[in-house]
């Protein structure tokens, strides 16, 4: 755990290698096992896929087809389900009306409901495990992100497919519109990048193909760099949460997809999130370290999730 902090420490990302404090816990065989069916669902046909079509009537939960979800005003060139913690009728009163409802699971593959809630269940307890020693880092105790901030967290878990490079025509190619790219993504246009914050949280655990390399991220001096996919990690993201609770000293991960190969690409995202009705804030311990003043303002990550999702869609018929 030591070893993963100083990475986070340095860069904002890390890869979860299993040798790491015994491993991560989640089985590797899980991993793939998720990534196959995620592949399974989406080369279905069109008409089998929207039977779990996304809408603001489902919580925003369910199937986007490509270019239903927009960055920015730009429709991205990826499908994905999007599944959430689900929000019972008056759960959070006027601040949870937009996300109440139950998730929308495919019934083909047969066992993806049941992998995907087992691996939720396992990204969360890694996800809380990480926190605990973010929490060591800053210099607070390993409760420090507990109780208010995220005893009761939320969650959001996105499978997501990219198509293969020879599929695009030669307007996509040229936009080079990319998928969903953490926290903070990124689209390419000719050569201007816009980077700005997608979905808040605290961090995120991408699965991806192991065999094609597209992530990039962002580092200090502001170069895009691989990110290498390796057997058996995970790429963990910094959150714009984690941003604002350590008042800077963690940046939010600045990264993108780029699918230039000839191969359908999956990523399966599990977004490990504050309690839906959190007030954060920068902790106590972050500010003194910062200079003694709150370098910003607090945010209620229901509301502040809320708006991303109800911009972040086209609804097509």
């Amino acid at each position: 755990m030591r070893q993963i902090l100083v990475l986070f420490w340095r860069n904002g990302i890390i890869q979860m290698w299993p040798k790491m404090k015994k491993g991560h816990g989640i089985p590797i065989s899980l991993m793939e096992e998720i990534k196959s069916v995620t592949r399974e669902y989406f080369h279905q046909p069109y008409e089998e896929k929207i039977k779990i079509k996304l809408s603001a009537a489902t919580g925003y939960r369910g199937y986007q087809r490509f270019r239903e979800n927009i960055t920015k005003g730009i429709p991205d060139m990826q499908e994905a389900i999007d599944f959430y913690r689900e929000v019972e009728l008056g759960m959070y009163g006027h601040l949870g009306e937009v996300m109440q409802g139950s998730n929308l699971w495919p019934s083909n593959p047969s066992k993806f409901k049941q992998l995907m809630e087992h691996y939720i269940d396992l990204c969360t307890d890694v996800s809380r495990k990480i926190m605990r020693g973010i929490g060591l880092a800053l210099g607070g105790s390993a409760d420090e992100m507990e109780g208010e901030i995220a005893g009761d967290p939320f969650w959001v878990l996105r499978t997501i497919g990219y198509p293969a490079s020879s599929i695009l025509d030669e307007h996509d190619k040229a936009d080079n519109v990319v998928g969903w790219i953490s926290h903070s993504p990124a689209l390419i246009i000719g050569n201007h990048e816009n980077l700005f914050s997608c979905i808040s949280g605290l961090l995120t655990l991408l699965n991806q193909d192991d065999d094609i390399f597209a992530l990039q991220v962002r580092n200090k001096s502001d170069e895009w760099i691989s990110a290498p996919p390796v057997p058996g990690t995970f790429v963990c993201n910094i959150g714009d949460m984690l941003k604002i609770l350590s008042n800077g000293i963690y940046e939010s991960t600045l990264h993108r997809v780029i699918n230039n190969t000839p191969r359908y690409r999956i990523c399966v995202a599990y977004f490990y999130e504050p309690n839906f009705d959190a007030a954060v804030e920068p902790l106590d311990v972050c500010s003194q370290k910062t200079g003694g003043t709150k370098s910003f303002e607090g945010a209620v990550y229901g509301k502040h999730l809320v708006s991303k999702v109800i911009n972040n869609f086209v609804m097509r018929d």
